[in-house]
């Protein structure tokens, strides 16, 4: 298969874009497991270079990306900590420590990576204001989302898409995690069911949402995958331990 093909074929059959009303210069994609050259057990679309790959197929894999989504070649990557830095492209270090990224420059890429956490993309209504960010438990309860979000100048004209994360029946947890969101907000307690193990089930769409809104969101889309259950399409550290990474991105054009 040519790399032309290879190409095509990723375009045509793994990755997603958002389902939300963004204005058209808006460009942004999540990628798929399918269709690299990675082997197992990072079969086949492995964006992550951090994860023990060969790193010669990740630059392979991150080519055919960026060739079947057109994507400008000014992309950085973060090293992402569980926190709630937002990175500002573009920055001036090869890499830099964070857990979202931001940017007002056109045709600059903002870009995490995910396997079982929420990818979550912002834009306003200009289409001039773009960020994603890595919402994992953690982050995620620490504040990511409302420290992506204090980037926009009005909340209720920016859009949010949430995108694939380890869904609601598989996110299983202590008692701990859910004593620490329901310390910062008290509704939290709706997105936690209860298990006859003691334990329990986790909503992390459900609470982004609920965040999000409380900050004045009104347009939030998206939430509908489970990156533990879809294995097909998704990689899963939860589910698989050493796997692979998607990678969400997101830029504007004019």
């Amino acid at each position: 298969m040519s790399n032309v093909d290879r190409a095509l074929r990723v375009s045509s059959e793994l990755f997603l874009s958002p389902t939300w009303p963004a204005p058209k210069q808006i460009k942004a994609f999540v990628s798929t497991r399918i269709g690299g050259v990675s082997e197992s057990p990072f079969d086949a679309l492995n964006l992550g270079a951090h994860v023990g790959d060969n790193i010669e197929h990740v630059n392979e894999n991150r080519r055919l990306f960026a060739l079947a989504t057109s994507m400008p070649d000014s992309v950085q990557w973060l090293n992402q900590v569980h926190g709630v830095t937002v990175a500002h492209l573009p920055f001036d270090s090869d890499i830099e420590s964070a857990d979202a990224a931001f940017t007002q420059q056109k045709n600059q890429v903002c870009a995490i990576l995910t396997a079982d956490c929420l990818p979550v993309f912002f834009c306003d209504e200009t289409g001039q204001n773009v960020a994603v960010a890595h919402a994992g438990w953690r982050s995620l309860c620490a504040g990511v989302l409302e420290e992506t979000l204090a980037c926009f100048d009005a909340p209720e004209k920016v859009m949010v898409w949430l995108g694939p994360g380890i869904g609601a029946n598989a996110f299983e947890v202590g008692g701990e995690v859910r004593e620490a969101f329901v310390a910062v907000q008290s509704q939290a307690e709706l997105a936690f069911k209860a298990k006859e193990n003691g334990k329990w089930l986790g909503d992390l769409y459900l609470i982004a949402k609920q965040r999000l809104a409380a900050k004045g969101v009104v347009q939030i889309y998206g939430g509908d995958h489970c990156t533990f259950s879809e294995s097909s399409l998704f990689y899963s550290f939860r589910r698989d331990g050493q796997t692979g990474r998607m990678a969400s991105v997101i830029w504007f054009e004019t």
